[in-house]
């Protein structure tokens, strides 16, 4: 692998080191777009029941894209939410966050994670919910097929609840 490419796969618990910091970079607070922070414990619980998906440059952590089982999260209060918003299918999941590096972003990554995720849990849905103010995001998964299906309100913001299947 050269400096240049970037490694996506399913994550292990090796990563969770690189995820929290990513994460944590992220946060509103620092400037990012994440609306939670999920403490190592949760992710490693997460990961055992549904894929977790990385990308790697250099074996730092550049991106992540985390799914989780409804139940896993519903005590979020957002996720509750958006849940009551819409609940998807029966074997529904949830998709998300998905957070790409700063000087990461615009080369592909969120999209080539989001294709490994397909390629784990083919024709399962997938369900997440974006902030309204957020053009970028509602911009990517635009152009990744999947579509606006409720709307809800948390702590006086707007959100979007979109859905694809696998």
């Amino acid at each position: 692998m050269t400096d240049r490419e970037a490694e996506v796969v399913r994550a292990t618990e090796a990563d969770i080191a690189g995820i929290l910091e990513l994460q944590a970079a992220n946060q509103a607070e620092n400037g990012g777009g994440l609306s939670a922070s999920l403490p190592g414990s949760r992710i490693v619980e997460m990961m055992s029941d549904m894929p977790l998906i990385v990308a790697r440059r250099n074996d730092r952590i550049i991106g992540f894209l985390m799914t989780s089982i409804r139940a896993m999260n519903a005590d979020v209060p957002i996720i509750r939410a958006m849940l009551d918003a819409y609940p998807g299918s029966d074997t529904a999941y949830l998709y998300g966050p998905t957070c790409v590096d700063i000087k990461e972003r615009g080369k592909g990554l969120a999209q080539a994670m989001f294709e490994e995720l397909r390629r784990l849990l083919p024709g399962r849905e997938g369900i997440l919910f974006i902030r309204r103010d957020n053009t970028a995001s509602f911009a990517a998964h635009d152009k990744m097929g999947m579509r606006e299906v409720a709307s809800f309100e948390f702590n006086g913001a707007d959100y979007a609840v979109f859905s694809y299947f696998g």
